[in-house]
């Protein structure tokens, strides 16, 4: 049908535009938070985009239905003000009926919603954890970047010149800051140093030449000063430096459903489950709060719905709060998105049922 694929068109158009722009908001906000931790020397700057990558996903999971309901909030909206809706209708075609038009890309829409809630979040989620992991143990001389200070813990490491292979560095500055009060802190001054393998990765080792050792006091006017021809660094790695993480969201369906007694996995289960019908009260509740007069323009209405359907978003993600907790069963999940469901339809209909509640009225007062 050619409406169908008239609206089909300016849904997808619309809202694809919309999803690509909150999507680069989002992800811009969360790309200068890791800006600021490569910059303190605790992630290297090559891997950023894998890591914005890898949560895409998961960002998607909420970008989607908020994009979809905007997306079309703006469609219907300009038809009411271009006055196409009323050609419509007068060719006997109901808004109904359009909503109906609307439904094989709702579901289409909720596939995909789906497979991102199901297993394209947690799969991303475990590939950032993995890849943040292993970034969080490195230290010291795995980060050193030519003539850079970067700052690692306690360490502060500075280095001329590095081969390309980052074994061989030039003009070396090391300052470690002392873990106890009363203790010295560290400066070393070094010509050369060497990376040196070891069998492990529980350590950075360094063999350093021609350098002069400080032990500094702060606070206090004393020092001491040694010369060294050859001199060996060790630098401990951090083994407990880790990224912000959800266990139970990295965790695979599959998972999910057989740990399901516990109360924080049901919730994370219900969370999967039922949140991708949301777009299809997207569609209910678009239908009925996107009519407008052509006087008062296309946004007129958009915000107000908006903060609508952004309440429904924010019941759900309480309840999975209070579920996992084990103050409220997952069964709220689909008595809320039916409640926002029942709401979105009557409201729609309100058309028809004022002019009968106002003769109902009238007869109880006659």
């Amino acid at each position: 049908m050619i409406i169908r694929r008239y609206l089909v068109k300016q849904v997808v158009s619309t809202s694809l535009v919309v999803i690509a722009l909150l999507t680069l908001i989002m992800m811009g906000g969360r790309l200068i938070k890791y800006f600021g931790v490569a910059a303190q020397g605790r992630l290297d700057a090559s891997i950023l985009l894998s890591i914005i990558g890898y949560r895409l996903p998961e960002f998607l999971t909420l970008i989607l239905p908020l994009g979809f309901f905007i997306g079309l909030m703006l469609v219907f909206g300009r038809l009411y003000v271009d006055h196409e809706m009323a050609v419509l209708n007068g060719s006997g075609i109901s808004r109904n009926r359009l909503a109906r038009l609307l439904i094989p890309l709702t579901l289409v829409y909720m596939l995909v919603q789906s497979i991102l809630m199901l297993w394209m979040s947690p799969w991303g989620i475990r590939q950032f954890e993995q890849l943040t992991t292993s970034q969080a143990v490195r230290t010291g001389f795995d980060l050193v970047r030519p003539k850079e200070f970067i700052s690692s813990g306690p360490y502060t490491i500075y280095a001329g010149s590095l081969s390309e292979d980052h074994k061989n560095l030039k003009e070396i500055f090391f300052y470690q800051r002392a873990e106890k009060p009363g203790k010295p802190d560290v400066m070393i001054l070094a010509k050369e140093a060497t990376r040196v393998e070891m069998m492990d990765d529980s350590a950075n080792v360094v063999d350093l030449v021609q350098g002069r050792r400080y032990e500094i006091y702060p606070g206090q006017p004393r020092y001491s000063q040694a010369e060294f021809e050859s001199y060996r660094l060790r630098l401990e790695n951090d083994k407990t430096a880790n990224f912000e993480s959800d266990d139970v969201a990295a965790l695979t369906t599959s998972k999910l459903w057989e740990q399901r007694a516990d109360p924080v996995v049901e919730s994370e289960l219900g969370w999967r489950i039922f949140v991708p019908f949301a777009i299809m009260v997207a569609l209910i509740l678009a239908m009925a709060l996107s009519e407008v007069s052509p006087r008062q323009g296309r946004y007129m209405k958009l915000f107000p719905a908006l903060l609508i359907f952004a309440s429904l978003i924010v019941a759900l993600m309480a309840i999975k709060t209070r579920a996992s907790k084990d103050e409220i069963g997952i069964w709220a999940y689909p008595a809320v998105l039916l409640v926002y469901a029942v709401a979105g339809a009557l409201f729609s209909r309100k058309q028809k049922l004022a002019p009968k509640l106002k003769k109902q009225i009238k007869r109880v007062r006659s």
